[in-house]
């Protein structure tokens, strides 16, 4: 069996399921999620924790066995803490803020970028006064949260997308909290 599908998911007190027609649905304080069974998945509680299973050894389904217990514990983390994704906007002059439903970032173009944000996720956005930015030049920091981590983690995405950290010279750009950019160096002058 596979090491991860054979995990149990523990229910934390306060956490619900149900399964019907393949459908399991977990909620919580947070909100509820659901997720669609693939065929040869079974899911069962026991002594409350969540315990899922495969129809045969193939090796799709062990891929399935594992996949699914993985989305199961995601759905329980999420429904009860939630999930969130730091962003770090670096570069002189650049900002976040948010504007209704809009995600408006200035990172260097001539023109502004608007992003929509989804009803589901809550977006913060934080300018960093210029006496206060720390050694790396931080100007502002986006949070993206909520309860679907693979959502969170595309929005995340997203955002760095407008701007990807430049590998060379400053390392401006838009980056993930703690996530390493390694600065290259530029290209030799020529000499005459």
């Amino acid at each position: 069996m596979s090491r991860v599908g054979r995990t149990p998911v523990k229910l934390p007190d306060g956490v619900k399921y149900s399964i019907k027609d393949n459908i399991v649905t977990i909620s919580g304080s947070k909100g509820e999620l659901n997720y669609a069974l693939c065929s040869g998945i079974a899911v069962a509680e026991e002594n409350g924790a969540l315990h899922v299973t495969r129809r045969d050894d193939s090796r799709p389904q062990k891929a399935l066995h594992g996949l699914t217990r993985a989305l199961l514990n995601n759905m329980v983390i999420g429904v009860t803490e939630g999930f969130m994704k730091e962003l770090q906007i670096i570069g002189t002059g650049y900002s976040a803020e948010i504007l209704g439903p809009w995600l408006k970032l200035s990172v260097g173009f001539s023109h502004e970028i608007l992003i929509q944000v989804p009803e589901h996720l809550k977006v913060e956005a934080e300018t960093i006064p210029r006496r206060e930015q720390g050694s790396l030049g931080v100007q502002a920091v986006v949070r993206v949260s909520g309860i679907d981590k693979e959502d969170v983690g595309k929005f995340a995405a997203e955002i760095k997308r407008c701007r990807p950290p430049l590998n060379y010279a400053t390392g401006k750009g838009i980056r993930y909290k703690g996530e390493y950019v390694r600065i290259k160096a530029g290209k030799a002058g020529a000499t005459a």
